[in-house]
């Protein structure tokens, strides 16, 4: 009995512990600061409990969170049947200090009150709130601590104030008011409606002007959402109207599992003014209308639109929302308009046309045919001229194109017909590798007249010119060129900045008349060309074979000085080029069986087409030299021949000498 007595009277000593601690205002004391640390702790405020009141069935709580910002309870409860009334005021007059708590900067004020009847196996919540400038109302009911019905009402909320509660700029104004009404919220038992409507509603042009750089016209809107929930199903109606953009949605969807069948409908006479919400720099008109129907499992999206003036159909069928497979076509659609979309220059006019039939668009098994066609395509020939400075204005071209694109896998195998009347090209297999980024092309280029390419090249040429080879881009870029060109044959390599060329057997007077140079000799030439793009200087050497001169003042001037025809004489040598930019340093030393010419370091200039030139001739043991100065077609000629004059001389007096020796003996 002793120890029992000891044991009831450990037991009511911890009791009146207890109740001294939990129930009394001297325990409420001792108990503040550590509730008011742990409050601190959790809030990442400076936090404090300003009133702690707790007794048997009563208590009240004040704690302000920092200076201005408050939260009121109190009430009555039961601690044997857990029953409870409780009243609640929160007063948040700077939101934005509260952001250690909230996590989020927020600015402005907010006030709710409201009361907490219930036990712990149902709750009702009633209150209010004057949340941006509205009239809010809500009732809560829980059952056993989970939400089972909410009914809720705001009034003319102020949209530009909310916007600034949640820290973000007024885009937009507007009166908000909503009506929730749910009889149920169980999962798979829903029971409610949802009323949404935004009236008076005018967006800020001012403001998306300066964010965004768009331009936009008084624009008034207006929004309307009713959704009935019942089940596991929501059937909406969604309709965003303005003079600028109407958006449409409606149909029937079940959250969970996820199931659809809807239509929508986008209305947009202006792009930019969606900018704020797609993120997208584009502008101009579209309308797209289609639906979506299916599971998460299996979902089909169709639509149609007259983007860019076009006829556009599209479906596409996905798993899991990823694409599965995609078909398309695209009829008409007006590259102009395009490029007025996109904020790009009027590079060029035409129609591009495109059917697409992905039967597989997985990435890791992509598969499908895509063909595509540009017609009645005319560059902007002005345009191009200003935007690249062409000296010249680039002449009237128009073009077309065909391509068929296969897709396998990580390939991307495209087969190109492209035509001009400047140039054509045609590729038969131009492989671009998705995992990569490389790329293998071969290509036929072919160039009916060179002279229409003035205006790139800042030169006249004459002929035409046809080319082949391949082009290959990994980690380095890899060009090749054939061609028969100047009767003879020009095989080239690019790889990266540097350019190689093998000429063999090319004619020098079909090279001169492309250049349109002086045809001075005929003559078979073969040599390597080094050349950088970056820095763009390179090397030239070569050798001339079975040379013979054409019809030329120099030579003219030989014959008259030297009295030798060197136009019958067959010449042979190496001839050699220092490039820099438009300078060229030229040197040659040809040799006949009994006469030479050379020159070292000729100065040509291919922009001006001018030449500084000194040539030394020796015909037949006659020394002569001829200077050329000018335009390389009329250039001024010089000559010095003081050392066949001298010669000459010499061999009169020596005649002279000897018919007087003669007469005397």
């Amino acid at each position: 009995m002793k120890y029992f007595a000891w044991l009831i009277g450990i037991v009511v000593s911890l009791v009146l512990v207890v109740y001294v601690v939990a129930f009394t205002p001297f325990g409420n004391n001792l108990l503040k600061p550590t509730i008011e640390s742990k409050i601190k702790e959790q809030t990442k405020l400076d936090s404090k409990l300003k009133s702690f009141k707790l007794s048997m069935s009563k208590f009240e709580i004040l704690l302000e969170l920092n200076k201005n910002n408050t939260v009121l309870v109190t009430g009555n409860y039961s601690l044997f049947s857990q029953a409870f009334n409780v009243a609640y005021r929160v007063n948040l007059e700077e939101l934005k200090t509260l952001e250690p708590l909230t996590k989020t900067k927020l600015q402005s004020s907010f006030h709710t009150d409201g009361t907490v009847v219930g036990d712990m196996a149902f709750i009702k919540v009633d209150g209010k709130s004057d949340v941006a400038a509205s009239k809010t109302k809500y009732h809560v009911e829980l059952t056993d601590l989970n939400p089972t019905s909410i009914i809720a009402s705001i009034d003319k909320a102020n949209l530009q104030k909310l916007l600034f509660m949640l820290n973000q700029k007024e885009y937009a104004s507007a009166d908000i008011n909503l009506n929730v009404d749910f009889k149920n919220i169980t999962p798979h038992k829903l029971d409610g409606e949802v009323k949404l409507e935004t009236i008076k509603g005018q967006l800020n042009s001012k403001v998306m002007r300066k964010d965004f750089n768009i331009t936009i016209p008084h624009t008034a809107f207006s929004m309307n959402l009713d959704a009935k929930l019942k089940g596991n199903d929501v059937d909406y109606t969604y309709i965003l109207s303005s003079n600028l953009a109407k958006l449409t949605s409606s149909g029937k969807l079940t959250p969970e599992p996820l199931a659809l069948n809807i239509k929508y409908g986008v209305n947009v006479k202006e792009l930019a003014v969606l900018k704020p919400i797609t993120h997208a720099d584009v502008r101009g008109a579209l309308r797209l209308d289609g639906s979506v129907k299916g599971t998460k499992k299996k979902m089909s999206v169709d639509g149609k639109t007259d983007i860019a003036d076009s006829d556009t159909t599209f479906v596409a069928l996905l798993e899991n929302f990823q694409a599965s497979s995609v078909k398309a076509n695209i009829k008409n659609l007006k590259l102009q308009k395009v490029l007025y979309m996109v904020k790009q220059p009027h590079y060029a006019d035409a129609l591009f046309s495109m059917d697409v039939d992905i039967s597989d668009a997985r990435v890791k098994s992509l598969k499908g045919i895509i063909k595509s066609k540009i017609t009645k395509g005319l560059v902007d020939s002005r345009y191009m001229t200003k935007a690249y400075k062409f000296k010249s204005k680039m002449p009237y071209t128009t073009f077309k194109a065909n391509t068929t694109t296969t897709l396998n896998k990580n390939i991307v195998d495209t087969r190109l017909d492209f035509s001009s009347n400047l140039a054509d090209f045609d590729i038969k297999s131009a492989k671009f590798n998705i995992k990569d980024g490389s790329i293998i092309s071969d290509y036929i280029a072919k160039i009916p007249n060179l002279d229409k390419l003035y205006f790139a090249s800042d030169r006249h040429l004459k002929g035409a010119l046809v080319a082949n080879g391949e082009l290959k881009k990994a980690k380095d870029l890899d060009f090749t060129m054939h061609s028969a060109v100047a009767g003879g044959k020009l095989d080239a390599k690019l790889h990266n900045d540097d350019f190689h060329a093998t000429l063999a057997s090319l004619q020098t007077l079909d090279i001169l008349d492309m250049l349109i140079y002086p045809k001075v000799i005929d003559s078979s030439i073969d040599g390597v060309l080094d050349y950088n793009l970056v820095k763009q200087s390179g090397v030239f050497n070569g050798k001339i074979s079975d040379g013979k001169f054409t019809r030329n003042k120099v030579l003219d001037l030989t014959k008259q000085y030297a009295r030798i025809d060197l136009y019958k004489q067959l010449f042979k040598g190496d001839v050699s080029a220092k490039i820099k930019q438009e300078h060229i340093l030229a040197s040659f030393d040809l040799k006949s069986n009994t006469s030479s010419i050379m020159t070292k370091n000729t100065k040509l200039n291919s922009k001006t087409q001018s030449i500084n030139s000194k040539i030394d001739i020796n015909a037949n043991g006659n020394p002569l030299t001829i200077t050329l100065n000018g335009n390389v077609n009329r250039p001024k000629v010089g000559i010095n021949a003081n050392k066949i004059i001298k010669k000459e001389a010499t061999k009169a007096v020596k005649k002279e000498l000897n018919k007087l020796f003669k007469k005397f003996f």
